[in-house]
């Protein structure tokens, strides 16, 4: 467990609480599923039925799953009245199917996964008048188990994505996404440090995962930590020099599973007739931006890349720092920015469908200098999944308490594809170290 140390800084450093309405549910929920909608109504339904890639879903699972997961908490668990009665248990839970399994399922074609999902839907907002917030303890205080369902739906589309990102056929991709190469913030590269000290990690956020709570006030030692996420320039230049080919760069399971797997570049990247890197990006070939932050490598790649630049990846306590401590207040933030989502701020919730080029956000810079740690690609820390001190699983321990290990690392600061109700700077991600198909990155850190 993450140690904490009593003190009157960690109960005053909480953000100030905001009352949860029945609107602002309602809202959650919409903005959720009017993105699903956005995201899933180009595929054919042959698209959405096949299975892409055998680690992922096929996506009318994933559909009809967000439907079952909604079911069951805003209905079943709160005494509605349900449409499938348990019946799609064993199709859609998660826990019970694999995902190599779920393409052998009687799963609903995408037309009755819609309609299921619309039919527990309209139930749902039918059921929220009669609901109570501050007479169903934890699990409705502040509207808990909507934003639950909320966050799990577009999580779940973020899932879709990386399933898209691994399809053979191009996803049309939106014309806004050229609007990612707006640059108005620093391109200073270089590091910057913290001194040290007592900081505040965790959240008290109404909607937060029982994985990021208690807020705690733990001792962070000196460090530094690169202002900007590492570029695809600065990889190709340890592609370059040797990378791949240097085994003293890489832990000995991660140059034993590149050295099987052939891998010899982030996934997606290939040379061109003429040498030079293209990627593929949702089926379409693209040349590679040298400075937007570089993506799908694994954290065995960004482990070797640090090691290459005599650094390391940071811990999450490091990054969580780095991203959201304001040390003249003496508080985290939810946001490097401040409590509030604020639009413009970071590159999220598939506002631009990839990564912008470092330094778009300079008025999302956290307060001790560092930029774009919230939005563009999640980021590697060198942290196994474990439980915080003082960790109570909520509302199932499914969600985090069966993670926890040393076979998982930690992601932090989400990505261009996460949503921003998601993408709070305590909110922890994490998945095999070996696992490429997340739009994920890094940037590197070192004792002071």
């Amino acid at each position: 467990m993450l140690p904490s140390v009593s003190s009157h800084e960690a109960q005053t450093a909480s953000r100030q609480h905001r009352q949860v309405s029945k609107s602002d549910v309602a809202a959650a929920l919409w903005e959720a599923r009017e993105q699903t909608r956005r995201l899933l109504e180009p595929l054919s339904t042959s698209d959405l039925s096949a299975q892409h890639s055998e680690l992922m879903s096929p996506l009318v699972w994933d559909l009809a799953h967000i439907g079952w997961y909604e079911e069951y908490w805003l209905l079943r668990e709160l005494g509605a009245d349900t449409t499938d009665r348990g019946v799609f248990d064993e199709i859609y839970d998660a826990f019970g199917n694999p995902r190599s399994d779920r393409p052998n399922l009687p799963l609903l074609d995408p037309a009755a996964a819609w309609t299921y999902c619309d039919e527990v839907r309209a139930r749902v907002l039918e059921h929220l008048d009669q609901v109570d917030f501050d007479s169903g303890g934890r699990l409705l205080a502040d509207g808990f188990v909507y934003g639950l369902v909320a966050q799990h739906e577009l999580q779940h589309n973020e899932t879709m994505l990386q399933t898209l990102q691994l399809r053979a056929d191009p996803y049309p991709l939106p014309a806004v996404s050229a609007s990612r190469r707006a640059t108005n913030g620093s391109t200073a590269a270089g590091e910057i440090a913290f001194a040290g000290g007592d900081v505040t990690v965790g959240s008290d956020h109404e909607w937060a995962y029982d994985n990021e709570q208690p807020l705690s006030s733990v001792p962070q030692r000196p460090f530094s930590i690169d202002r900007m996420p590492v570029t695809n320039a600065e990889y190709q230049a340890f592609i370059a020099d040797g990378g791949y080919n240097s085994e003293d760069l890489w832990a000995p399971q991660g140059w034993s599973h590149v050295s099987s797997a052939a891998i010899d570049a982030p996934l997606g990247w290939s040379h061109d007739g003429g040498g030079s890197w293209v990627r593929l990006r949702l089926g379409n070939m693209e040349a590679i931006p040298v400075d937007e932050p570089v993506q799908h490598v694994s954290w065995f790649e960004a482990d070797a890349y640090a090691r290459w630049a005599g650094k390391r990846l940071p811990t999450e306590s490091e990054w969580e720092t780095a991203a959201a401590w304001d040390p003249q207040r003496h508080r985290a933030r939810t946001y490097p920015w401040g409590d509030s989502y604020e639009l413009g701020r970071a590159n999220l919730g598939l506002t631009s469908f990839g990564p912008s080029a470092t330094g778009s956000f300079g008025s999302g810079t956290s307060p001790i200098g560092c930029e774009q740690t919230v939005g563009d690609v999640w980021e590697w820390t060198s942290s196994d999944f474990v439980a915080y001190d003082g960790f109570d699983a909520f509302p199932y321990p499914e969600y985090s308490e069966v993670f926890f290990g040393a076979e998982y690392k930690v992601l932090r600061g989400g990505s261009w594809a996460t949503s921003p109700s998601v993408a709070r700077a305590s909110f922890r991600n994490w998945d095999f170290p070996i696992r490429r198909q997340l739009f994920v990155g890094f940037r590197c850190a070192q004792d002071a």
